[in-house]
C-alpha cells in the first residue's frame, strides 16, 4: 500500500511540474529581439557636424513622443553637403537599407526616393507645391507612399518683393541669387518673375553653381548691374553660406530679404517665411503615425498656418537704412 501511495505522489508531482513548465515563457521567445525602426534622413545642404535646428527639432519631438535613440528608434543620416552629384547615391543607400521611414526636405531626393521605392513611406518637408510638381495626387489624399509638409514658401515670392518695396520705396531692380542646377530654384525664379511683373520690378538673375559657388563674383555682378536689393533662393548649396551671403549683402549695401530666418540670424536684413523648426516638429508627428501603422496615402499633406516676418535692425543700420515704423510693428521678431 505504501508503495502505491508513493507512486501516486510521484505522478502528481510530475504532472504539477509539467504544468508549471508549460506556463513559463519559452526562453527562445523571451530572447527574440524586438525590431527597432530606422528613420532614414537625407539633407542636401547641411553636414554631419551641424545637422541644424530643424533636425534637432525633429529629434526632440520624437523624444517627446516617447522615442529614445538606440533604444526604440535608430537614425540613418546622409548628407550631400551641397554637392548635387552625391544625391542619387546617398538616396539609393537609404532605400537599400530598407529604412522604415524616409525623411527629407530636398526636392530632388524626394523624386529619387519616389522612383526607387513604392513601399518605404516618404515624409517630405518641401518648399515646392507637391501637387504641381507631380509628387502627390492631392493635398487631402496624397496617394502612393508620400506625405508630409509643404511650406509653399515659393508662393511667398510676391510677398517678399512687396516687403522689399516697402523697405526701399524707390526700388526698381532686384537681384535674385539662385543655383541654376537646382530644380526647386528654377521654380522659385519663375515665381519671382511673376511677382515682379505685377509689381513693375526688373529682375537681375545671379546664377551660381554648387558645391562651391562664386558668391563674391555674383555680388560684383549685382553691383555692376545696379541692383537695388537682393533675394537669394534658398537651396542645398546656399543653405551652407548664410553668414557669407549676409555679410556680402551688407558690404555691397544691398537691402536683402530671405526665405528663411536663419539668414537674418546670421546677419541678414529681413526674412518672410514659414518656421522650419515647426515644420520638422510636424514631420515627427507624421513619422510617429506611420510607425504606428498609418499609411502615407491616407495622411493629408499639411500646409503652414502662420508665416514669420523677421527684421534685423543692426543690419539696417550697417547699410544706412531706416526701416519704416509700420513695418517694425508688423514684424514677428525684431533683432537689435
Amino acid at each position: 500500500m505504501k508503495i502505491c501511495i508513493e507512486r501516486s505522489n510521484a505522478r502528481f508531482l510530475l504532472a504539477a511540474l509539467s504544468a508549471l513548465l508549460l506556463a513559463l515563457p519559452c526562453p527562445a521567445e523571451a530572447q527574440q529581439p524586438t525590431k527597432v525602426p530606422r528613420i532614414g534622413y537625407f539633407s542636401g545642404g547641411t553636414d554631419p557636424s551641424t545637422p541644424g535646428l530643424s533636425f534637432e527639432s525633429f529629434q526632440q519631438t520624437l523624444r517627446d513622443l516617447g522615442y529614445i535613440e538606440a533604444k526604440n528608434i535608430l537614425f540613418e543620416n546622409r548628407y550631400a553637403q551641397g554637392n548635387r552629384d552625391r544625391i542619387p547615391s546617398l538616396v539609393a543607400e537609404l532605400v537599400q537599407l530598407k529604412v522604415d521611414v524616409f525623411l527629407t526636405g530636398n526636392l530632388t531626393a524626394i523624386r529619387l526616393a519616389k522612383q526607387a521605392t513604392q513601399t518605404i513611406p516618404i515624409v517630405m518637408v518641401t518648399n515646392a507645391d507637391p501637387v504641381a510638381t507631380g509628387l502627390i495626387d492631392s493635398l487631402a489624399r496624397p496617394g502612393g507612399n508620400i506625405t508630409g509638409i509643404t511650406n509653399l514658401s515659393r508662393d511667398l515670392s510676391a510677398k517678399r518683393l512687396e516687403l522689399l518695396k516697402e523697405i526701399v520705396p524707390r526700388l526698381s531692380r532686384v537681384a535674385i541669387l539662385w543655383d541654376e542646377t537646382n530644380e526647386g530654384s528654377h521654380i522659385g525664379f519663375k515665381e519671382y518673375e511673376a511677382g515682379a511683373r505685377v509689381l513693375n520690378l526688373q529682375l537681375q538673375s545671379l546664377e551660381i553653381r554648387g558645391p562651391n559657388p562664386d558668391l563674391q563674383g555674383a555680388f560684383q555682378a549685382a553691383t555692376k548691374g545696379r541692383a537695388g536689393a537682393l533675394i537669394p533662393i534658398r537651396n542645398a548649396v546656399l543653405l551652407r553660406y548664410p553668414k557669407q551671403i549676409a555679410e556680402l549683402a551688407i558690404k555691397n549695401r544691398l537691402p536683402s530679404i530671405y526665405d528663411g530666418s536663419n539668414y537674418v540670424e546670421a546677419g541678414g536684413l529681413a526674412s518672410y517665411s514659414t518656421n522650419d523648426s515647426e515644420s520638422y516638429k510636424r514631420a515627427a508627428v507624421f513619422v510617429d503615425k506611420i510607425l504606428k501603422g498609418a499609411k502615407p496615402a491616407d495622411l493629408p499633406v499639411e500646409q503652414p498656418t502662420k508665416f514669420e516676418f523677421v527684421i534685423n535692425l543692426k543690419a539696417a543700420k550697417q547699410i544706412g537704412l531706416t526701416i519704416p515704423t509700420n513695418l517694425l510693428a508688423r514684424a514677428d521678431r525684431v533683432l537689435r
